[in-house]
């Protein structure tokens, strides 16, 4: 474990290349993959301490991948709205902004003195982690600032329930939650002659772009950590002295719709707590709600996709989970739609086509609108393994908070996993079913379908 600034717990670093340390290279350079923020971010940080201690400029490499799972026109442009404010906030603390396409970026790391990664978790990840350490011939310093206290802190396994991982992640929350200091890069990397992809708009880094446009942007989210930050004032400000009553009823707003910033890195897990905590007291019901959310059940999605191989997939499940539903494989289904039909929101359920079209229209499904989504998925395809597929697909193909350990778990969660068995039912066996009629409970279901009904 290489030595941290004082600020910032050692358990957040780690090597994945350690050779000896001789000084060459012309940079440090930080390969910003997961952590798509100027402000708050341990990686970043951790590059500019490095940076001054060799007495080196400091670089943030951005790599564009156009091959990532789902490239389209939605989920890139959220991204690339980021980049414009990015390259002023970071030039005016001394650091160059170096956009490159894909993997063109791996021959800069042979010129860099150290480099900082942000940590991965899906396997996708892991392999773009790897392809950064085969090419560096300087040290690789692992930081893993997207979530409150570290996968490997928390636990040695993959756990099987937010309750057994709570008390492991609570009796650590406290000394995880640092605050990071902006440290300005003492030697300036801006007139450095490294070729960067830049453009003067967002519109002209889309033009450059080969993924699918035909999953058009949405209006409701924009990308950029100044967004993220106003979402999470309001939330803070006015939805959150509700949090606890309210999050479930999709009806109502009393959730901090910061999914995408935190799956796009645009915003910390450790900054939005000590926001709270200027405002609130850590035993108030609805901080605590909020840390079971925001906390508990993000970083168990996180655990899983460390510990678990097949996470995010219908062999991840656990084996009664995958058992009970394939012993009901036979059951007669009411209802039986295509991926296209689901797609379309044209099924006969309006609660399902509401949150489909929520999900199309804005980019996101209100949570508990996306437990019941995801659970008729189950009901309305001929195998179990097939509705997991659906569900994925749909998921990240217009989610902008997709692609993500949160919303594997989440859709795991409705095949049983992280869940335990209930009465047996058709089609679903022991795992557990929704009803329309628990959405008939919710004050704010009216005002929900009118808001999504075609």
């Amino acid at each position: 474990m290489p030595a941290a600034p004082g600020w910032m717990r050692p358990e957040r670093v780690r090597v994945l290349k350690d050779v000896s340390d001789d000084g060459r290279g012309d940079f440090v350079a930080y390969v910003m993959y997961a952590s798509h923020r100027t402000h708050h971010n341990h990686a970043l940080e951790y590059t500019l301490h490095k940076a001054n201690q060799q007495k080196k400029p400091a670089i943030v490499i951005f790599p564009v991948i156009e091959k990532k799972p789902h490239p389209n026109l939605r989920r890139f442009r959220f991204m690339l709205e980021n980049i414009l404010k990015m390259r002023d906030a970071l030039g005016k603390r001394n650091v160059k902004l170096v956009v490159r396409k894909n993997y063109d970026f791996l021959p800069l790391l042979k010129e860099a003195s150290y480099v900082v990664v942000d940590k991965p978790y899906l396997n996708h990840q892991r392999k773009f982690i790897d392809a950064v350490v085969e090419n560096s011939e300087a040290e690789v310093a692992m930081v893993e600032g997207d979530v409150v206290v570290p996968v490997e802190v928390v636990s040695q396994k993959a756990e099987p329930y937010a309750r057994t991982i709570r008390p492991k992640i609570m009796k650590n929350l406290e000394k995880f939650l640092e605050d990071i200091p902006t440290i300005r890069l003492e030697i300036s990397s801006l007139s450095l002659d490294i070729p960067s992809w830049d453009e003067e708009s967002v519109e002209d880094y889309v033009k450059g772009l080969e993924v699918d446009l035909t999953v058009e942007p949405v209006d409701y989210f924009v990308g950029g950590e100044d967004e993220a930050f106003r979402r999470l004032s309001l939330f803070v400000g006015e939805r959150l002295k509700i949090y606890a009553e309210n999050r479930s009823d999709p009806g109502v707003e009393a959730s901090s719709e910061l999914s995408p910033y935190l799956r796009w890195g645009m915003i910390s897990p450790v900054q939005m707590l000590r926001e709270v905590f200027r405002v609130y007291r850590f035993d108030d019901v609805n901080v605590q709600s909020l840390v079971n959310e925001l906390v508990v059940w993000r970083e168990l999605a996180r655990n899983a996709a460390v510990y678990n191989p097949g996470f995010g997939t219908f062999d991840g499940l656990p084996e009664w989970a995958k058992q009970t539903l394939e012993a009901h494989v036979g059951d007669r289904r009411e209802y039986v739609y295509s991926l296209k039909e689901l797609e379309k929101a044209r099924t006969h359920d309006r609660y399902w086509n509401a949150a489909q079209t929520e999900l199309v229209r804005t980019g996101k499904i209100h949570n508990y609108m996306r437990m019941y989504w995801c659970k008729k998925i189950i009901e309305w395809t001929e195998h179990p393994r097939t509705a997991f597929e659906y569900a994925v697909y749909l998921n990240d193909r217009y989610g902008l908070d997709g692609v993500d350990p949160n919303s594997y778990l989440g859709i795991s969660w409705c095949f049983g996993a992280f869940d335990r068995p209930f009465f047996e039912s058709k089609i679903y066996g022991k795992v557990r079913k929704m009803t329309e009629e628990s959405l008939k409970r919710k004050p704010g279901i009216n005002a929900y379908l009118r808001r999504f009904s075609e």
